[in-house]
C-alpha cells in the first residue's frame, strides 16, 4: 500500500523553481554539538537559504558558531571565528555568545535601583558582561520555525531572580533568521518580574576573508559614530563623551583597521587597541539605522551592520595569544577578527547620564541588529555612502 501525501501548491512551485534554477531548498537543520561537563546536551543548529549561504548557532550559550558566506569569486567560507569544540568553548567565556544579563561592565560591584542597592559582587570589583556564568554559560532552549522554507530559530532562557545578583526572573529571547539576500538578524526580547537592568549582545568575531585567514589588519571599517565613551584607566566610563576627530577612532570615513590601531592615542594604550563604546549617529531614538560597514579587498566580502541599540562596543581581540585554536587548528592572535557588539552603554546602571538599561514589570525589551553581507570590487562600492 502506498501512503500518499498532498503538498500544497506553493510548496511544490519553491521545490520545482529550486531544481530548474539549481538553488539549494531553504531550510533549517540541527546536529549534536557534544554534552557539557554539567551533563546538558548541545545541538548546532544550521539556517540555510536558497543561495547556499549557512548560519550556525549552538544551544550553548546562543553562541554564533558559523556564518558561510561567498566572496567575489562565489567560494564559501566562514567569517566568524570559532572554537575548536564544546570544551573550548567553556573554557572560554562569551566567545561568539549572547552575553547578559548585561552585557560589558558595571563598576564598582553593583549599582542602586529605586533608591536599593543591588551589589553584584561582594568584593566591590567590576562586572564584565553579567558576572559568571553569564547567559553564555548555559544551555538554551531552540525553537526552529515550522513552515515549509523558512530560516529562523529561536533560542531562549529563563534567568532566575538573583542570578548573579540581579533581580527578577527573566525569560530572555534571541531569534537568529536569515534571509535570501544573506541578512542575519538577531531579534532580542526580554521581559521580568521585578525591577531590573538589561544589556544584550553577540560576542562574534568577525573576519570576511575568512576565520583561518589571519590578520584583519588589511580590512577597512567605517562606523556611523561621532563619539566614544572615553575610558578611565580600569576600562570604565569617566562619563565623558570624547569626539572621534582627529583621533584613531574617526571611522566616519572608511579606514584600514591596522593604520588606526596603531597610532599614538593614550585611549588605545588602555584598551590595547580597540575596546571601547562608540555613540552611534542616529536618525531617531532606537529607529534600526546603519551603525557599521566593512570590507575585505582580497575576497571582496562586505557586511552592513543596522541596529536599534545605541551604542556600538569595537574589540579587536586584543588579549588573544594564540593559545586559542580555531576548528582548522588556527592559532587566534590579537586583530585575527573585531566584534562589532551593538548595545547600550558600558555601566549604564550608574550613570544617570547614558541612556537608561532598566527594565520593569509589564515592560518588554526588544532590540534587533542585522548584518547584511555581500560583496564588493571597489572601496566605492563597498561604501556607498
Amino acid at each position: 500500500m502506498r501512503l500518499i501525501f498532498a503538498l500544497p501548491f506553493a510548496a511544490i512551485a519553491l521545490m520545482t523553481s529550486g531544481i530548474i534554477s539549481g538553488l539549494k531548498a531553504p531550510e533549517v537543520s540541527h546536529v549534536p554539538f557534544g554534552v557539557t561537563a554539567g551533563g546538558e546536551a548541545v545541538e548546532r543548529y544550521t539556517l540555510r537559504n536558497r543561495h547556499g549561504t549557512e548560519v550556525s548557532v549552538l544551544t550553548y550559550g546562543a553562541i554564533l558558531d558559523a556564518v558561510r558566506v561567498r566572496d567575489r569569486r562565489g567560494r564559501f567560507d566562514n567569517v566568524v571565528l570559532d572554537l575548536a569544540d564544546l570544551k573550548a568553548h567553556e573554557a572560554r567565556a562569551n566567545f561568539s555568545a549572547v552575553v547578559g544579563r548585561f552585557a560589558n561592565r558595571i563598576s564598582g560591584g553593583g549599582f542602586v535601583l529605586d533608591g536599593q542597592r543591588v551589589v553584584l559582587d561582594p568584593r566591590g570589583g567590576t562586572v564584565a558582561h553579567g558576572g559568571r556564568p553569564g547567559f553564555s554559560g548555559h544551555v538554551w532552549t531552540a525553537q526552529p520555525c515550522q513552515p515549509l522554507g523558512c530560516r529562523s530559530v529561536t533560542l531562549s532562557y529563563v534567568s532566575p531572580d538573583g542570578e548573579n545578583g540581579f533581580p527578577g526572573t527573566m525569560l530572555v529571547s534571541v531569534t537568529y533568521s536569515l534571509s535570501d539576500d544573506d541578512t542575519l538578524t538577531l531579534d532580542y526580547r526580554a521581559t521580568t518580574d521585578k525591577a531590573t537592568v538589561i544589556n544584550l549582545t553577540n560576542h562574534a568575531y568577525f573576519n570576511l576573508a575568512g576565520a583561518t585567514s589571519g590578520s584583519t589588519d588589511g580590512q577597512y571599517l567605517q562606523l556611523r559614530a561621532d563619539a566614544i565613551t572615553t575610558l578611565s584607566d580600569k576600562k570604565l566610563p569617566t562619563g565623558a563623551f570624547r569626539r572621534v576627530d582627529g583621533t584613531p577612532f574617526d571611522f566616519r570615513k572608511p579606514a584600514l583597521i591596522g593604520e588606526q590601531i596603531v597610532k599614538a592615542d593614550p585611549q588605545l594604550k588602555i584598551g590595547g587597541g580597540f575596546d571601547h563604546n562608540f555613540v552611534l549617529t542616529k536618525p531617531a531614538q532606537a529607529a534600526l539605522s546603519v551603525a557599521a560597514r566593512a570590507w575585505d579587498p582580497l575576497s571582496g566580502r562586505t557586511l552592513e551592520l543596522k541596529t536599534t541599540e545605541p551604542g556600538l562596543q569595537l574589540f579587536t581581540g586584543n588579549g588573544f595569544n594564540g593559545m586559542l585554536k580555531g576548528r582548522a587548528g588556527n592559532r587566534i592572535w590579537p586583530r585575527d577578527g573585531y566584534a562589532l557588539e551593538t548595545q547600550h552603554f558600558p555601566d549604564s546602571p550608574n550613570r544617570p547620564e547614558f541612556p537608561s538599561t532598566v527594565l520593569r514589570p509589564g515592560e518588554a525589551f526588544h532590540s534587533v541588529t542585522s548584518i547584511r553581507f555581500g560583496t564588493a570590487k571597489t572601496l566605492k562600492e563597498a561604501f556607498p555612502n
